[in-house]
């Protein structure tokens, strides 16, 4: 009893101490200066330096579905995740961040309805970024987070009590805070997950006295074969295109660094995040899942929760248990802040109201999705493996709405009703060809089908352009929309 009473007091005096650092950071800041209600609550304000810029990137992405799926499959390939969005982040600096800037983007669907000169397409591919949110990212994250708490403590306590407690906290957070609250508080938060992580890396190392011997070696290769979670062949064909799609594209991603005051500032504070995730990302995400292989055996996405609450000395459980909870809440918290930004300025302030109550307005939308969540939870219980399922549906999305953007930032003359034909075409493709139940299922590996994908619908927009509308499409060239430099690496 005494060991429980101490992780609790500890858990509660580490978050305590976040959310007061937080609170003291973003006290006196959250005004307008000038400044709409939207870019304050939405891109705070304009106002992140590279550090929270890179903070915020950083432990957006990397939670509990990546701690624990990554390591749950129990091998060293999903390493090249990583490593590829290293890529993702290179081109989101290089590429994608000046346009964003020049066009005053406050979501990244805005840059569609000023290429295409089309309020639709933005709404269109708001809805789904909004959807994807709301249907895949954020109950994965609960889940998983849930799942990780129970296994690590080894308590009775049913998941969905747990769940339901990370949902409703992570929407206070977003909903009280706004983009400024939710960078800084991943900031702080990210300096005691990646601590914590490092750490249970060398624990279980030390705990198989760093010896790798017994282990199978399909499980130590970088190399996949064709029955793997990743055939090396996937990386010269839709690895890239996925990352390019993710950190490009994502409004979740992306959010953070359009809340930079200027295009060098998101830059650099995209290129830390690059760093971080070069130096210390790729082992955290499949070392101790390796290790708790010749542990315990083949134990899937229970493996981090075990092996941690095996290595982990009793007293720092509750440092580890908040740095987890921490994880939890960012990302969950940045789910529900970008997906209420797509609703707000992609959806109700062009159809509804143009300047609505943005923080009330934003608490229906956040009610309304914590609740979704959690009626979803349940479903992500049955998978076998949570990192592949998440990577499987979010190929429904990523290359049809990639698509868009391409054609937009290559082309000019193209009919915004094209360009949405095109994603609806991609996404009934994609499903079809890659579950199960379908008819028209293939072998082919749902990474193989995201360039075929990509190329599909980059091709149907411009015959649909061409056939139905009477418009040719034009190579943009070096258009004055874009710099020098920016349109050498699209062309590229």
């Amino acid at each position: 009893m005494s060991d429980n009473i101490l992780q609790l007091v500890v858990f509660v005096f580490v978050t305590a101490l976040i959310g007061g650092l937080t609170y003291w950071k973003c006290r006196g800041q959250n005004r307008n200066n000038g400044q709409s209600q939207t870019k304050e609550y939405f891109l705070a304000g304009g106002g992140l330096t590279w550090m929270f810029v890179a903070g915020s990137i950083t432990l957006t992405n990397l939670s509990t579905d990546q701690l624990v799926g990554m390591n749950g499959n129990q091998m060293a390939l999903l390493v090249w995740w990583e490593l590829a969005a290293i890529i993702g982040l290179i081109i989101l600096a290089k590429v994608f961040i000046p346009v964003y800037y020049k066009y005053n983007c406050t979501t990244t669907t805005e840059l569609l309805e000023k290429r295409y000169n089309n309020k639709h397409i933005r709404a269109v591919i708001g809805g789904l970024f909004f959807l994807g949110n709301a249907l895949i990212y954020m109950p994965a994250v609960i889940y998983s987070g849930a799942l990780f708490m129970q296994t690590m403590f080894k308590v009775d306590i049913p998941l969905m009590y747990i769940a339901t407690a990370f949902a409703i906290v992570g929407a206070i957070y977003a909903f009280f805070g706004g983009l400024r609250a939710v960078a800084v508080s991943d900031t702080y938060n990210g300096l005691l997950v990646l601590g914590m992580a490092v750490l249970v890396v060398f624990l279980a190392l030390n705990a198989i006295d760093y010896d790798f011997t017994g282990i199978p070696e399909e499980r130590l290769t970088l190399i996949g074969d064709a029955d793997s979670p990743i055939p090396w062949p996937t990386l010269l064909t839709g690895m890239i295109f996925i990352q390019m799609y993710y950190w490009g594209t994502n409004q979740t991603i992306t959010q953070r660094a359009m809340a930079a005051p200027n295009v060098k500032e998101a830059q650099k504070g995209i290129f830390a995040a690059a760093g971080i995730r070069f130096l210390i990302v790729p082992a955290i995400v499949v070392l101790p899942g390796i290790i708790s292989f010749k542990l315990y055996g083949d134990i899937g996405d229970a493996a981090y929760g075990r092996i941690v609450g095996d290595v982990m000395p009793a007293w720092l459980t509750g440092v580890f248990a908040a740095a987890m909870a921490a994880a939890v809440l960012s990302t969950y918290n940045s789910l529900l802040n970008s997906a209420t930004a797509l609703y707000v300025c992609d959806i109700h302030e062009a159809y509804f109201n143009k300047e609505p109550s943005v923080v009330k307005l934003s608490g229906y939308v956040t009610l309304l999705l914590t609740s979704l969540t959690l009626v979803l939870v349940p479903i992500y219980q049955q998978a076998d493996s949570i990192i592949n399922l998440l990577q499987q549906l979010n190929g429904l999305l990523s290359m049809p709405i990639f698509s868009i953007f391409v054609v937009g930032l290559l082309f000019k003359n193209v009919d915004a009703r094209a360009g949405i034909a095109a994603v609806i075409l991609g996404v009934v493709m994609y499903g079809m060809l890659t579950f199960t139940n379908s008819p028209l299922h293939t072998d082919i590996h749902y990474i193989h089908l995201m360039p075929i994908t990509l190329i599909v619908c980059v091709t149907f927009a411009l015959v649909v352009n061409k056939v139905v509308f009477g418009l040719n499409a034009q190579w943009a060239g070096k258009t004055p929309d874009l710099d020098g430099a920016t349109q050498t690496l699209i062309q590229k």
